[in-house]
């Protein structure tokens, strides 16, 4: 027997290089729609990542073309691109969706909800995943986590937010359940694509202006417009997604659908550990480079009522929305579970470690 066996195993694995190698015959094209622009990097990069990952794996017959906002012109039509099939991939972010469905707002992030690491043990262990397949599958898409921005910045501001009073009135590009609790506070709010942005802040169309973190926010050009730079509360662990059309991902060879769930799972890792990065060293440099600018945190009191409208409109959604319910109770469950450990871990040390 133990002469057999390795001699077993030698033709199941010649069984599985030819089976690879006829599968890796098959050339396949596929296309991507993104949001973002083609420099919008880590978002852009990590889009980019993944169909050179694909590309290798397969050999170079799995090849996915990338296509930037500029090139199809639609930043907020993604979901319907790859529904309709028009594009059998897409990379957004759930929350551009809300007009949709409330349910897809929880799988990019929740304000004062849970960190990146949070967040993903809920994704992958916690049931997220599942649930994100509930939300999508009915609309004949696959949706994977995509890569996530960490803590996203309050916004800029073109004059200081000192009290609620301030608020009203204010006109103020912020997405998804985050514009919702602002409005609920006498915000004018509007989700302008990410490429007129700049122009919207500088020509006064808009008083303030949500975006990502340093680094991104300091290539957009944002201090040059705007002096004051807020702490953030509305997108603790904001997760874009890789979208995929069922249909065209089931006529994929087993092989290749392994590829590709692969190739997504590693650019989104890698799209955090950038951004990440590259947020520290814009913050490192800002000072010297921006000393207009002036990091504030939103007064206590406009925090506290940022905090209970969060809180109504999510009961308020829950009431109407059993499928939003669900999510939102299942981070909800999943992180009393996690959060001690978070407070421990990380928070506790940072208390007694960070220097004044």
């Amino acid at each position: 027997m133990r002469f057999r066996t390795p001699l077993l195993l030698a033709g199941l694995l010649a069984g599985l290089t030819l089976s690879l190698s006829l599968h890796a015959q098959e050339r396949i094209r596929w296309k991507l729609a993104m949001t973002w622009g083609p420099n919008a990097a880590p978002l852009s990069t990590t889009v980019e990542k993944m169909a050179d990952l694909v590309a290798d794996m397969s050999e170079g017959n799995f090849i996915i073309r990338v296509d930037p906002a500029s090139r199809h012109k639609s930043p907020f039509g993604i979901f319907d691109f790859v529904k309709m099939g028009q594009y059998e991939m897409g990379h957004t972010a759930s929350y551009y969706y809300i007009g949709k469905d409330m349910a897809f707002q929880p799988f990019t992030t929740m304000p004062f909800g849970m960190t990146v690491p949070e967040q993903y043990g809920w994704f992958y262990h916690g049931g997220g995943l599942e649930l994100m397949a509930e939300v999508y599958e009915p609309e004949g898409l696959l949706a994977f986590p995509g890569g996530n921005t960490g803590n996203q910045m309050g916004g800029w501001f073109r004059e200081e937010i000192e009290s609620l009073e301030d608020l009203q009135g204010l006109r103020m590009r912020v997405p998804g359940f985050a514009g919702r609790v602002l409005s609920g506070l006498g915000v004018n709010v509007t989700n302008i694509p990410p490429g007129e942005l700049y122009t919207a802040l500088n020509t006064g169309t808009i008083d303030a202006a949500e975006w990502v973190g340093p680094d991104m926010d300091f290539r957009m050009g944002f201090p040059e417009i705007a002096d004051y730079y807020y702490t953030g509360w509305h997108e603790p662990a904001s997760e874009v997604q890789f979208l995929v059309n069922a249909e065209a991902f089931a006529e994929l060879p087993r092989e290749y659908q392994a590829i590709l769930q692969t190739a997504i799972r590693l650019a989104a890792f890698d799209m955090y550990v950038r951004a990440y990065h590259r947020n520290a060293d814009a913050w490192r440099r800002m000072a010297e480079e921006h000393p207009n600018v002036e990091v504030r945190t939103f007064p206590g009191p406009v925090l506290a009522e940022l905090r209970a409208e969060t809180a109504r409109l999510v009961e308020e959604e829950k009431a109407g929305n059993p499928l939003f319910a669900r999510i939102v109770e299942s981070k909800e469950a999943y992180l009393e579970q996690a959060r001690d450990w978070t407070r421990m871990s990380d928070y506790l040390y940072l208390q007694d470690n960070l220097e004044e």
